[in-house]
Order: C-alpha cells, then structure tokens, then sequence
C-alpha cells in the first residue's frame, strides 16, 4: 500500500538502526548509521537532503538534491527496521517526491504489515478479539478497493481514508486480529465491497444512497446495538459566534430548519435562516461539516438566554434583570428621555443528537456490542454489510503483485510479508 503521511515544506527522517537513501534508479546516495537522520526540504522543485549529527547538519556529509527519495529503514533484524517521522515511527519505506512547492511524503508498505497499525487507531486495542477481527477485515477491503496504480498513493493516513498511527499503534491483540484474519476479505458477486465504517450510529445505520450518490446493496439501513457508546446520544451548544463563522454569507444564523430526512431519521436537508431573513438551503453533509456535528442525526433547539451568567429561561419577568442598554434613561429634572432601541439579541442554539460518523455500514461500537454477546467477527460483518460475504481475497493474501508505478526500478514490488515475524514494539 501507498499511504500519503504527510505534505509539508520540510520535515525530518530518523532511522533507530540506521537509513539507506535511494535516488529513483535504484542507487545508494547516502547510508546513515544507527541513530542517523536526514533533514529534507524543496528547493527549485527538487529534494534537497542534509544528513544530520547528533541534530545539527553534519560538516563531513555533503548535501544532495535529488528528483525523487527512497528511504529504506536498517535494522540488525527486519522486522526491526522502523523509520521516524513527525514523532511517529512507520515500518515499510518512505518515498518523497517534490509536488507544488512541497514535500510529499508517502509511506510504502506491505498490506498486512499496514493493517494493525489501522486496526489499533480505529479502535481500541483492549476490545474484544472479535470486534478487532471485524475491523481487520473490514479495514484490508477497504485499503485493497482504494488502491490506485495510477495516481500517486492509494491512500491518505488520516480519517478521510482510515486512520494510520504507525507503529505506537500497533499492539499484540491488534497483530493477532490481522494474523487470524490474514488475507479475508468481503466480497459481493464477485467485487470487493466499500467496507466503510463509523464510530457510532445512534441506534440504525444509514442507507448509503440516502448520504452519497449511489445505493449499495449491502449498505443499508440496519438496527445497531451501539447503547454503550459515549456518543449514542450528545448535546452541543452553539454560541453566536461559532454560527457567525458557519454562515458569513446570511450574517449568521437565527434559526435552522429541517426540511427533509432520510429514513433512518438524519437531515437530508435544512434551511438556514440568518438574523436579517437571508437565507441558505444545504444539505446534511454540508451543515455537520459546517457546525462541526457528530453526525447529521440532529434537531436544533433555542438556547436559553443569559445575561450576567444568569439564565432568565423560566423566571417571572418581574424578576428578570433588565440590561442596562434596555432601561429608560432620566435627566436631572426627571424627564423621560426616550432610549435607542437595543440591538437584537445574538441567537445561541444547541445541537441535540446521536451517533458519530456519516453512519453507513459497521458501527464500531454496535461490534464492540456484538463481539461482548459471543458473535464472531464474520456474523458481525454480515450483520452490517448485508449481501456480503468473507472469503479469501482472491488474487491471495501474501501472493507478489506487479512493481508499482514509482517504485525504483532496483527496488523489489509490493509484496505481502508476514506480520507474524513482528517483534512487539
């Protein structure tokens, strides 16, 4: 797998046993001892490398500018061979290619060693066997459907493809649901499915076609068992100034309106009235996006004013306190002067809603669930991904694909090695 850790102007690599940097031919330019590292940087489109002693550049290495750089991690033991970048440590190789004024960095690295690392920073390494077994297979169809030979890396390290800490992530429970599951995939006819997955769906997940353009047969809507979820049901406030910055264009907002949902009861659709009557029509995905909402599970309710931290919803208007830009104002002679009128009150709302995720297909924590009561990992998965089936990939999980575009020529291919020769971190 390809996995884009990060773009950026300049970053270091370390090696705990040492690196071999590689130009895109093949070729040694630079070999660091253990504890060696490299500052990299763009400069006129190229990658500009600067070996490092104790964390200063050192004198009696001189600087090389290259087109492309690989770096490969050295170890006295393979399964040793680690490489560090920004505070995180990776197993597999590091390409890094000069793209619009920055560095990208992408991490090359066999399936099955990618894969616990996912599985540790989707979820937690001290649930049960079961529902990591469920996130292991899941998470290798979904890598195995996002690879894209022809386009720079396959996959992103952070939620917009599934996350992917490196090794602190990786855990024995996390190794051994990949190694139990080694190679199995889901399938529908004969196609690997969109394996997507959330947190959390607050009681049903979600019709796909009813969030994204198009219907998939095995993701639909079905009953969840996510009632341990700290996020099943929440509550967020949404002052005036946060709802100022979601919606410049209307000046705010004075109130939000559900207009449309899908079955399973999230909002389709919405309107958005601002403090002057202007108004915005958006859809579920726009409005979690813009209010930063757990889920488009939501209803929106007033916010009770305050004034002086003192709430004034439910007290006697006798008993109210009156802002002092509100009273009349007295002359010395007691004349009644006649006081501007206040400005309108800042609208503060909250959020109430469930879940956490767009809500298609496994809910974490409804495995979590299933895995407590006894289900095993693939009466989980078929819960979720109606239609599905587990079987082995098959193309076979260890078997050698074709070099990938981009790989140095004297490099070998992608292969999938086994994570049972890993050592714990």
């Amino acid at each position: 797998m390809r996995v884009l850790l990060v773009e950026s102007a300049g970053f270091r690599v370390t090696g705990d046993g040492g690196l071999r940097l590689r130009d895109t031919s093949g070729k040694e330019l630079l070999r660091l001892p253990a504890g060696g590292a490299v500052a990299l940087r763009q400069v006129g489109g190229r990658v500009v490398i600067e070996a490092e002693a104790a964390g200063r550049p050192d004198p009696t290495v001189r600087s090389v500018s290259v087109a492309e750089l690989w770096i490969e991690p050295l170890a006295k033991r393979p399964e040793s061979a680690t490489f560090g970048l920004q505070q995180r440590r990776y197993r597999g190789r590091l390409q890094v290619r000069p793209v619009d004024g920055k560095l990208r960095a992408v991490n090359v690295v066999a399936l099955e060693t990618y894969l616990p690392s996912v599985v540790g920073s989707e979820m937690p390494a001290s649930w049960p066997l079961e529902a990591l077994r469920a996130q292991a297979v899941a998470a290798r169809t979904y890598a195995l459907r996002q690879r894209k030979p022809l386009a720079a890396f396959d996959l992103k390290a952070t939620v917009s493809s599934q996350v992917y800490k490196g090794l602190e992530s990786e855990t024995n429970s996390t190794r051994q649901a990949t190694i139990s599951t080694r190679g199995l995939v889901l399938m529908h006819g004969n196609a690997l499915i969109d394996a997507v997955f959330h947190s959390s769906s607050g009681g049903a997940t979600e019709n796909s076609g009813d969030l994204w353009t198009q219907q998939r047969p095995y993701l639909v809507s079905v009953e969840d068992f996510d009632d341990n979820s700290p996020v099943r049901q929440w509550r967020k406030p949404l002052p005036p100034d946060l709802l100022a910055k979601a919606f410049p264009e209307i000046g705010g907002v004075g109130r939000i309106d559900v207009i449309a949902k899908t079955a399973s009861g999230r909002v389709r659709q919405a309107r958005v009235i601002g403090p002057s009557g202007r108004q915005l029509v958006v859809n579920g995905a726009q409005l979690r996006s813009r209010l930063g909402l757990r889920s488009t599970w939501v209803r929106f309710e007033a916010a009770p004013f305050s004034f002086s931290g003192i709430p004034l919803a439910g007290l006697s208007p006798a008993l109210a306190p009156v802002p002092a830009e509100a009273r009349p104002l007295v002359d010395p002679l007691g004349a009644l002067l006649a006081s501007p009128p206040p400005p309108p009150p800042a609208i503060s709302l909250v959020a109430i809603g469930r879940g956490f995720g767009h809500g298609v297909g496994m809910s974490q924590w409804g495995a979590y669930a299933l895995a407590k009561r006894g289900q095993r990992f693939e009466e989980i998965l078929r819960h979720y991904y109606q239609g599905a089936v587990v079987l082995p990939y098959p193309r076979g999980a260890g078997t050698p694909l074709a070099r990938q575009p981009g790989d140095p020529a004297g490099l070998p291919g992608w292969t999938s090695d086994p994570v049972a020769t890993l050592a714990s971190p």
